[in-house]
């Protein structure tokens, strides 16, 4: 589920058409001050001159050789210093407060004309240094969201729709402890970093609560992830086995990592291999140095998993993860049910 290249280069040109749309819109209010302001426009012209001057001064400079110093912070050639009224800099800033102020007495703020960004970090570029800027992350993952399905699942998977009319006795208590460990994750999910691990018998809500948290997750701004395991895992191998794909992969895995919060549901299902062993704990061992969230669900027992995968990958979950078991009848053949039979309800 890593971004295509089609994808790629669509995000890159939405971030050119900002820089197009904001230059436009620059343009015309520089348009705009220059009609408003004639002796605006002068001032302009004359930062272009000292500029051109400075220029020439420093090419000249060059090609002279440096002046030696004399000891007294000034040149032997005489050059002014940099804080003197004369310098560059110094005239530079005189034009520049005058411009300010000519803004000012026709009601304008003093950066109308500053460059115009919707992301100042990277200058709507999507990079900063060569790393991909937090702007260009969120509209990635916002894509891979969109790709997950995420956003189909939370429609019957929500805190509004929770009842606890299902379960029973010890079944309701486990359930009830599960939902307030899903409340506790989602009240301090900006102030420390937790991880949940749903098990226990099938159709008893593992599935819901795994999702109707991620969703409340999704509503504060978070970039989330949701995998089935089976789904997961077979798009790791096809990256992996393809050479063609490997930067992909990189991508792809650096989404998965990186993210704020990975669910991954229904650990168990997919097909086992000692690959799947592996990247499992690649993939909860780097969230976890990364101190990235996430959430899995499983119907496999303790036992069970620590049998199906390695060691260390029941060390890690049972050492860092909230461990929330659930119980009781499967919900979804109790609906099935009561769906044939309305009169039960």
């Amino acid at each position: 589920m890593a971004l295509t290249r089609q994808q790629y280069d669509s995000l890159m040109q939405s971030y050119a058409y900002t820089r197009d749309q904001h230059r436009r819109e620059l343009s015309r209010r520089r348009d705009y001050v220059y009609a408003k302001i004639p002796d605006f426009r002068r001032l302009d012209e004359e930062i272009y001159t000292l500029g051109g001057q400075e220029l020439k001064k420093q090419l000249a400079g060059a090609g002279a050789g440096s002046a030696a110093e004399d000891g007294t912070g000034s040149t032997a050639s005489g050059a002014e210093r940099p804080d003197s009224e004369g310098s560059f800099a110094a005239r530079i800033a005189s034009v520049s407060r005058r411009k300010r102020e000519l803004l000012r007495s026709v009601s304008l703020p003093e950066d109308y004309l500053d460059p115009i960004y919707t992301c100042p970090d990277c200058r709507d570029t999507g990079y900063i240094d060569g790393q991909k800027c937090h702007c260009l992350k969120a509209a990635q993952i916002r894509i891979l969201y969109d790709q997950s399905h995420l956003k189909e699942l939370v429609r019957d998977n929500n805190f509004d729709s929770l009842s606890e009319s299902w379960y029973e006795g010890e079944d309701l208590s486990k359930f009830r402890k599960a939902v307030l460990n899903c409340r506790s994750f989602i009240n301090n999910f900006d102030s420390g970093y937790e991880n949940l691990y749903f098990y226990g018998t099938v159709g008893t809500g593992k599935s819901f609560l795994s999702i109707s948290t991620a969703q409340e997750v999704l509503r504060t701004g978070h970039s989330v992830l949701y995998f089935s395991a089976s789904g997961l895992f077979e798009t790791i191998s096809s990256y992996l086995f393809d050479y063609k794909n490997r930067d992909d992969y990189r991508q792809f895995t650096g989404d998965l990592y990186d993210c704020d919060l990975l669910v991954i549901d229904d650990l168990g299902t997919e097909m086992m291999s000692s690959l799947v062993s592996s990247q499992l704990f690649t993939c909860i061992n780097e969230r976890h140095i990364l101190g990235r969230s996430t959430i899995i669900s499983s119907n496999l027992s303790l036992e069970e998993l620590q049998q199906r995968y390695s060691e260390r990958v029941y060390s890690r979950i049972i050492s860092s993860y909230t461990m929330c078991k659930l119980t009781g009848p499967d919900i979804r053949v109790l609906k099935k049910v009561r769906n044939r039979n309305p009169w039960n309800h």
